[in-house]
């Protein structure tokens, strides 16, 4: 029986426990995109209380790029000594800590550059709809080196390894979705719609070494399950070492699921995916995991191999202590206020939990 307190193998590295933070975006940087203190104080504290391992929020590859205007970087020199603090303040606590990759495509805020995608198309952003610029294939390499670029630069912070931001319709799911109708080779077949992603991994594991881990955030049903765990097999035969599975750009609401399951409708496409790579890679699963409960059902069962959280974190840091130990806790009272959030508009259960997380937070 597998519990969460059990350690795992990921790629070359031993992931001390089953209990990981999800990449969750504070938008607290400026347009610099360099790490401030809060990011540092941030991480440290979820790892001083137990992860096992430590997901960086979306770390921009290329400033035009970028899904918000504060949003932390990794696309040159100046921002590699803010990631070291934090990797500095993380690794002291044995745990694993890497940061996610991201370029925008059809997710870009419009301050920060043009929505790119695989194929020209009319995307909404609010409550206007933009044509989105077909990338050209010299584009799409330009961007493929600005992925390694960066992940070069995390190996220089210190970090572990990376992970690639391949789901919530960002460049990367772009192309594995629906939304590419590409007659080149990055289009049509699985094979080609995952050639982003396999590049960007090839690209790194021959610029990083075989230790450095590679992760991909991947949708697990775009445009449907059996297609996702497709293009997750080539992003395996890759190189990459460790698949959380998210959603995408296609609606889950449709996806058939047992409500009286403990968790819910994209956490149960992770379960789906581990069941199909089930002793080759390790498979981690997210979305409104709040409660102890939840986690031993789904570790316990081996129904999954890590368990990604988000909100539960956020709202008591020492989350993982209540897992890990029995610990009591601060529930997540689910009002959205994280998301999307640098803590303008506090937490009611992070503020609950006390002097420590509130001001370090």
């Amino acid at each position: 029986m597998t519990t969460p307190n059990m350690p795992i193998k990921i790629g070359k590295r031993i992931c001390k426990n089953r209990i990981t933070m999800a990449p969750t975006v504070k938008f607290n940087a400026g347009e610099d995109g360099i790490v401030t203190d809060f990011f540092v104080r941030h991480y440290a504290l979820r790892a001083k209380h137990g992860c096992g391992l430590v997901c960086v929020e979306a770390t921009a590859v290329s400033p035009e790029g970028r899904l918000f205007p504060s949003q932390i970087g990794l696309w040159n020199d100046d921002q590699i000594e803010g990631h070291r603090k934090i990797v500095e303040a993380c690794h002291p606590y044995g745990v694993l800590i890497i940061p996610q990759l991201h370029y925008g495509g059809l997710g870009t805020h419009p301050d920060c550059g043009p929505l790119t995608s695989p194929t020209a198309v009319l995307w909404k952003k609010g409550d206007r709809e933009v044509m989105a610029k077909e990338l050209t294939v010299p584009e799409i390499h330009r961007i493929e080196q600005c992925f390694i670029d960066a992940a070069v630069r995390a190996k220089t912070a210190g970090y572990d390894g990376v992970q690639l931001h391949g789901c919530h319709s960002y460049l990367i799911n772009d192309f594995a979705s629906a939304v590419n109708q590409r007659t080149d080779e990055y289009g049509g077949s699985t094979e080609n719609r995952a050639r982003l992603g396999c590049e960007i991994i090839q690209g790194i594991r021959k610029a990083c070494g075989e230790d450095f881990i590679i992760s991909i955030r991947t949708s697990g049903c775009d445009p449907t399950v059996e297609e996702s765990i497709g293009i997750a097999e080539y992003y395996v035969k890759a190189g990459c070492d460790y698949l959380q599975i998210s959603n995408g750009i296609q609606d889950v609401s449709d996806l058939p699921h047992d409500e009286s399951l403990p968790y819910n409708r994209v956490a149960s496409l992770g379960v789906r995916f581990h069941e199909h790579f089930k002793g080759i890679v390790p498979v981690s699963l997210v979305n409104g995991i709040r409660t102890p409960q939840q986690v031993y059902y789904l570790l316990e069962n081996e129904m999954i191999d890590t368990v990604d959280l988000a909100c539960g974190l956020l709202a008591d840091p020492a989350f993982s202590e209540a897992i890990l130990e029995g610990k009591p806790y601060v529930k997540c009272y689910s009002c959205k206020r994280c998301a999307w959030s640098d803590h303008k508009r506090p937490c009611p259960a992070l503020k609950k939990r006390g002097n420590e997380a509130w001001e370090w937070n």
